[in-house]
């Protein structure tokens, strides 16, 4: 995905994640970097439970970050609460976690893709000479793409 196509989906998702969960998905990008990489594997930032105000006239008060992570992970991140409280304040650029509120559940993480094999010289020539007879240029080049990565797949 491109920086302006996740761009621009991150200014339709933050507003929604931060009403409905109070979470932006900055910090859920960013936990790796405010946490560690060994404890982001088994963590992940959930939601922030913010204070009740009864008006706006009230003052602003900081809220509670609910983090889910996997067995050692909780006991590390207990440890190095404060830490972590400073940090999660820190990248938001103001104190907005008083508390962080663990629960032990398993983290899902996505799969690292696996690296697709460039596709041989021989093979390019291969897909060029089937593409050959076709006029629209736009057409041409996007089934070419598209054969070079069947090409890749079948590897």
């Amino acid at each position: 995905m491109s920086k302006s196509a996740a761009g621009y989906i991150n200014k339709i998702l933050d507003p929604l994640l931060a009403k409905r969960a109070g979470v932006s998905t900055a910090l859920i990008t960013a936990w790796s970097e405010i946490v560690g990489r060994d404890l982001a594997d088994m963590s992940m930032p959930i939601k922030v439970r913010w204070p009740s105000r009864t008006s706006e006239d009230d003052a602003f008060q900081p809220g509670t970050l609910l983090v889910a992570a996997e067995g050692m992970a909780a006991l590390h991140i207990q440890h190095q609460t404060g830490e972590v409280i400073d940090r999660v304040n820190a990248f938001m650029g103001y104190r907005a976690i008083a508390r962080i509120k663990l629960m032990q559940k398993p983290i899902e993480k996505k799969k690292p893709k696996k690296r697709l094999k460039p596709i041989t010289e021989g093979e390019k020539r291969k897909i060029d000479r089937l593409a050959d007879g076709i006029e629209d240029e736009a057409l041409k080049e996007s089934l070419k793409r598209f054969g070079q990565s069947v090409m890749r797949d079948k590897k």
